[in-house]
Order: structure tokens, then C-alpha cells, then sequence
């Protein structure tokens, strides 16, 4: 039964992903992503890492989500008209065929190493899964979470920027 909940799942976060490069609107497609976040936070819980779900679900599908769809409203993306590019679409379509039929060719030719990390189910259960997650992002990762602020807000900078009107 859990196996079939993985594959119903997969098969809604793969059309969620494929509906977010192909709706003409830009507010559908942030919904779509929205939907396919939900899913990831879906595969989060399957894995036993409640927290990693909830996180999830109020940092991507929540905040994220929220301050791209300000943007998208913001920069009046919907008025514009649209040409189709058969030949992009073509040509990204055969580049995904190819890397999907490479990792298919290299999970069935690949083995397990067996190798372990530093930090073990014991350690999960004693520490608890936030204690090291904060410990991680705040002492090894402290720099790329800095450097990922830094561009989310020059994101949002150049959002207002590029809306605001000639004064």
C-alpha cells in the first residue's frame, strides 16, 4: 500500500512539474510549484523527517511561493503577449529524455558502497533531527546560508527596480 501512495505521489509531482513549464500563465505556473512542493514535503514525511516537511511547507510553499507570486504581480508578467518556441521546447525535451535515460543507465548499472557518515540513526534519535540540522547550517553551511540571504534579497531588489515606473 505505501509503495502505491509513492507512485500515485511521484505521478503528481511529475504532472505538477511539467504543468509548471507549460502553462501560459505565470501565476498557474507558480501554483503548479506550489503543488510539486507539497509533494516533496509528502516524500519528507515517507522518510520519517516530519520536520524537514514542515519546513517545507513554510519556507517553499509558504514564504517562497508567496514572495514569487508578489513578483510575478508586481512585474505584470500577465499582460505581455507570448510567442511559442517549438524549437526550445524540442530541443529541452530531447536534452530531459537524454538525462533521464543517463540516470536510469546508471542506477541499474550502479551498487551501494555500504559507506557511512559521521552522523548515524543513534545520533538522530539521541540528538534529535532540528539540534542537528541547526548545529550543521549554522557551523559547516553558515556561509552559503548567508550567501543564499544575500541573493534572495538582490532578488528582490532588482524585482522593485525593474517594476518601478519612470518618476
Amino acid at each position: 500500500m505505501e509503495i502505491l501512495f509513492f507512485y500515485l505521489v511521484a505521478l503528481v509531482a511529475v504532472v505538477s512539474g511539467f504543468l509548471v513549464i507549460r502553462c501560459q500563465s505565470p501565476v498557474n505556473s507558480a501554483l503548479g510549484l506550489v503543488n510539486t512542493f507539497f509533494c516533496l514535503a509528502i516524500f519528507y514525511v515517507m522518510l520519517h523527517a516530519p520536520f524537514m516537511a514542515a519546513i517545507q511547507v513554510m519556507v517553499y510553499a509558504g514564504a517562497i511561493m508567496v514572495l514569487i507570486l508578489f513578483v510575478i504581480m508586481l512585474l505584470n508578467l500577465g499582460t505581455e503577449a507570448r510567442k511559442s518556441y517549438l524549437h526550445g521546447i524540442v530541443w529541452s525535451g530531447l536534452a530531459s529524455l537524454a538525462v533521464l535515460f543517463n540516470v536510469i543507465y546508471f542506477i541499474k548499472r550502479g551498487r551501494v558502497t555500504g559507506a557511512e557518515g559521521d552522523i548515524t540513526d543513534f545520533t538522530v534519535q539521541s540528538v534529535g533531527h532540528v539540534e542537528l540540522i541547526g548545529k550543521t547550517m549554522f557551523t559547516e553551511f553558515l556561509l552559503p546560508f548567508e550567501i543564499a540571504s544575500i541573493l534572495l534579497l538582490v532578488a528582490i531588489v532588482g524585482a522593485v527596480v525593474l517594476a518601478k515606473k519612470e518618476v
